[in-house]
């Protein structure tokens, strides 16, 4: 009997060595970070589009659900933009014209979310809610800041979990412009409000290119002249990279 209580004790003593690890010696799982998902949507508009203000509502809405987690961009242009006159404001540019031929859109208001294809406007809700609950590789970080009749841009992207290869797009939005904008009962409203409106493309159409090795920090800053037509106070810049799988990451900032 006494023999059997001898090996109890030994072997809950062996077992209980076993168990403990002291704390600075154990092996710690520690999973690849990642940043947290915004979303681009660039919604193509015009003027004289009776649903765009339509989908401005939903954009609205979206913005105001998720905040800084989704980046609107008013893209004017196709065959709905207004290029304006010498009594009105016209918002339609060339390179507007240019990006919504470029992805073969057939009417306005359409989007892309993410560049994941045209969606329509009333599908909007959904395909963010879905692109936010993805994770990104990618870490972003956007300083602009006037400059005389500059605008100095920085932008820098880390690698989080993988390598990146795409090219970063840097653009100049212009919030709270009063301008004639056709409406869904056929009206023209000639005070209405377009926010985050395109207003140039800094670095080109396309861009540029840009690969970011993991765990590595890249880095490109520009010089923007500031248009006569431009209300400073009203200006933010928007600079993303993107490949063929979409857009992996966003980021905005206002011109202080």
């Amino acid at each position: 009997m006494k023999k059997n209580i001898y090996w109890l004790f030994l072997s809950l003593l062996t077992c209980t060595a076993c168990d403990y690890v002291a704390e600075d010696e154990r092996l710690i799982a520690v999973e690849k970070a990642q940043a947290k998902r915004v979303v681009l949507l660039e919604d193509f508009t015009g003027q004289k589009c009776l649903n765009c203000p339509l989908g401005t509502d939903v954009i609205e809405q979206l913005l105001t659900e998720y905040g800084d987690h989704v980046v609107a961009v008013g893209i004017h242009g196709g065959p709905l933009g207004y290029k304006g006159n010498a009594n009105n404001i016209g918002l339609a540019t060339e390179f507007g014209d240019n990006y919504f031929r470029y992805w073969n859109l057939e009417y306005q208001p359409i989007g892309l979310v993410n560049r994941h294809g045209a969606v329509n406007y009333s599908d909007w809700t959904k395909a963010v809610t879905e692109e936010l609950a993805k994770d990104s590789p990618l870490q972003m970080e956007l300083s602009a800041r006037r400059d005389g009749d500059q605008i100095a841009i920085t932008v820098q992207e880390t690698a989080l979990s993988s390598d990146v290869t795409g090219k970063v797009q840097v653009w100049v939005l212009e919030d709270s412009i009063q301008a004639v904008q056709f409406m869904p009962d056929g009206s023209r409203d000639r005070e209405y409000i377009h926010n985050h409106v395109l207003r140039k493309e800094v670095n080109g159409m396309w861009g540029e290119e840009v690969k970011i090795a993991l765990s590595d920090t890249e880095e490109q800053t520009y010089e923007q002249e500031i248009d006569a037509a431009w209300n400073v106070a009203h200006l933010s810049i928007v600079a993303f990279v993107y490949n063929q799988e979409g857009v992996v990451q966003v980021v905005k900032s206002k011109v202080e």
